[in-house]
């Protein structure tokens, strides 16, 4: 089935694109192996090998295909990169709707292993998905209302999202100058001020203007609140999810609220903020302990028993608070207890020690001069 909905879609066509560069290798063939092992049982380049094993494919010779031609295909791809993507954007023309094309257009970040460095490198260091600082690449893909992926495009892994819309939009319209109506859907992460004026400043062919949908995100509320302040009361006292329409900077303003969903980011709020208060008490606690000269076990114990650094003691900064005893700092109690235990001559102490047979480890390394050993 695959291999019929290869040919029926036109892909075998890309053999011409390097048989053009004079490529011997079967570059085609190696694609379609790739492409069909990633949607049937996705592996590594050496896994797809095994799989083949165990496949037909006709018209790929099994025993032509190796590992070195699989990586030589993927350097013939991004040799070629835009011949390539000019050959699949003809054959996705006629899939795609003329008088009425709603595309949507999102990033997702990808994480990559290793720490070389090469020329051109879009390996970088960036915020992920997953919250963490990680090294990775960004991959923008345009796909129809449909599903059918029609664009993509990777850029650097510490790239932000805004920036990246207009070149894409761009090559989107180069591409597929038949489109006559081209509606563009887009998330949060893509809403500026400087996307707004370019989205107005794209035209299609004919000067017809482009449009777009794009969502408002939460960190934006306040430029709003005026705007949507008739409209508190209404959804405070609804029960069920609310609609409205409004107009702002000669844009249409859709504003719609879920009761049940801001319920539950309300909880998801309030457990949030109670999680950074436990954490910031106990760092407070930890630090108050530190200042008060208590070890990390006098601390815990004093918070299992409930009690409370005695007033008057001395911390660490040697301030005296009057109220109660004056405490010397841990460390210090310790530096006086070791100068006691050394009378006389360091060396003639640790002498004594050996004749006495009862030299220790710790107190020779201790009373030791130093350089002798």
């Amino acid at each position: 089935m695959l291999h019929q909905l290869w040919h029926e879609l036109g892909f075998d066509r890309l053999h011409a694109v390097f048989r053009r560069a004079r490529y011997t290798a079967p570059v085609e063939q190696a694609i379609r192996v790739m492409v069909f092992n990633r949607l049937c049982d996705a592996d590594s380049k050496l896994g797809a090998l095994r799989w083949l094993q165990t496949v037909a494919l006709p018209g790929v010779d099994v025993q032509e295909i190796t590992h070195q031609h699989l990586l030589r295909s993927m350097d013939a791809l991004m040799d070629h990169q835009a011949a390539v993507d000019d050959g699949v954007a003809q054959l996705l023309r006629p899939l795609i709707d003329e008088q009425l094309s709603v595309v949507f257009y999102d990033l997702t970040t990808i994480r990559v292993e290793g720490l070389s460095q090469q020329g051109g490198d879009v390996r970088k260091f960036g915020m992920s998905k997953e919250g963490i600082v990680a090294r990775q690449f960004l991959l923008g893909v345009v796909q129809t209302a449909e599903g059918l992926p029609i664009y993509h495009e990777v850029f650097e892994g510490n790239a932000s999202e805004g920036p990246t819309l207009k070149p894409t939009l761009e090559r989107v319209l180069q591409r597929y100058p038949h489109v006559r109506r081209l509606v563009v859907v887009a998330d949060r992460g893509l809403l500026s001020l400087d996307n707004l004026q370019m989205l107005g400043e794209l035209k299609l062919p004919g000067e017809r203007t482009l449009e777009f949908v794009l969502a408002v995100p939460g960190r934006r509320h306040g430029d709003f609140v005026e705007l949507l302040a008739p409209l508190q009361a209404k959804t405070e006292a609804a029960e069920a999810e609310v609609i409205d329409e409004l107009r702002w900077k000669d844009h249409r303003l859709v504003v719609a609220h879920n009761p049940e969903q801001a319920q539950v980011q309300t909880q998801r709020r309030r457990e949030r903020i109670a999680a950074l208060q436990a954490r910031a008490q106990a760092l407070a606690g930890k630090l108050d302990a530190q200042d008060a000269g208590q070890t990390r076990a006098q601390a815990l114990r004093q918070r299992r028993q409930g009690a409370l650094v005695p007033r008057g003691v001395r911390g660490a900064s040697g301030q005296h608070h009057p109220g109660g005893p004056e405490v010397r700092p841990l460390h210090l109690r310790h530096r006086h207890r070791r100068a006691a235990a050394r009378p006389g001559d360091g060396r003639q102490a640790a002498a004594g020690d050996q004749r006495g047979g009862h030299e220790r480890p710790a107190d020779r390394g201790a009373l030791q001069e130093p350089g002798r050993h």
